[in-house]
C-alpha cells in the first residue's frame, strides 16, 4: 500500500469518526428541527387554505346582502348584514356594519344610521381609515338632517391640511354652513378646496361653482 493510500484511509476513518460523534451529539436535534419545519409548513399551508376559504365565504355572503339592499329588500338586507357582522371573516364584519348603516338611511331612519356610523367611528378595533369614512358618512347624513355643529362634531377633525379626507370634510362643512346661512364660513371652506391642487377634479368643480354662487348672492360679506 502506498503512503498516499494509507493516509487517505486514515483521513477517511477520522472523518467518519468525527461525523459519528457529531451525529451522536446533535442527531436528535437535527431530526427534531426537520420535523418542526415539516409541521410548520403544513400548518402554514393549512392556515392559508382556511383563511382563503373563510374570506371567500364571507365575500359571497356580503355580495348576497348587497344584492338584497340594491333590490330594496331593506329588512332582509339588514338581517344578512347583521349575520355577517357576527360570523364574517376579515374586514367583512366592519363593511357589513357600514353598509347596514347606509340601508338605515335608505329606510329613512337617519337617527339610527348616524348612531351606527358613530359607533364605527368610535370603535378603536376598526381600521383608522374606515373610522374616518364612517365620520364622513355620518356628516353627510347630518348635512340634511342636523345642524352645522352636528356635522362639525364628526368631520371637523378631518378638515386639517394633512388629512387625505380634507376635501370631503370641507365640502360637507361648507354645505352645512351655507344651509345655516353662514355664507362667509361656507365661502372660506369652498375656497380652500378650490385652492388645493390635490383636491379631486369633481370636488374642485363643485366648490368653484358654489364660490361663484355665494359671491354672486352678496351674502358673503
Amino acid at each position: 500500500m502506498s503512503n498516499d493510500s494509507f493516509f487517505r484511509e486514515v483521513n477517511e476513518e477520522i472523518r467518519q469518526d468525527q461525523a459519528k460523534a457529531l451525529w451522536d451529539r446533535y442527531g436528535a436535534f437535527v431530526i427534531g428541527l426537520a420535523v418542526a419545519i415539516v409541521l410548520g409548513t403544513a400548518a402554514f399551508v393549512g392556515y392559508e387554505y382556511w383563511t382563503g376559504t373563510q374570506a371567500s365565504r364571507s365575500g359571497d355572503e356580503f355580495a348576497k346582502a348587497l344584492a338584497l339592499a340594491n333590490e330594496g329588500k331593506n329588512d332582509d338586507a339588514l338581517a344578512a348584514f347583521a349575520a355577517l357582522e357576527k360570523e364574517g371573516y376579515g374586514a367583512y364584519p366592519v363593511l357589513a356594519r357600514m353598509r347596514a348603516a347606509t340601508v338605515l338611511v335608505d329606510k329613512g331612519d337617519t337617527a339610527g344610521a348616524v348612531s351606527a356610523f358613530d359607533a364605527i367611528a368610535n370603535d378603536n378595533s376598526v381600521m383608522a381609515s374606515l373610522r374616518d369614512i364612517a365620520r364622513l358618512r355620518a356628516g353627510m347624513v347630518l348635512v340634511d338632517n342636523g345642524s352645522y355643529a352636528d356635522v362639525a362634531k364628526r368631520v371637523e377633525q378631518l378638515a386639517t391640511d394633512a388629512n387625505p379626507f380634507r376635501h370631503s370634510a370641507r365640502e360637507l362643512l361648507g354645505l352645512s354652513a351655507w344651509k345655516e346661512g353662514r355664507a362667509a364660513d361656507a365661502l372660506k371652506l369652498f375656497e380652500q378646496i378650490v385652492a388645493d391642487g390635490e383636491a379631486p377634479r369633481g370636488t374642485r368643480e363643485r366648490a368653484a361653482l358654489l364660490v361663484e354662487l355665494i359671491r354672486g348672492s352678496g351674502n358673503a360679506s
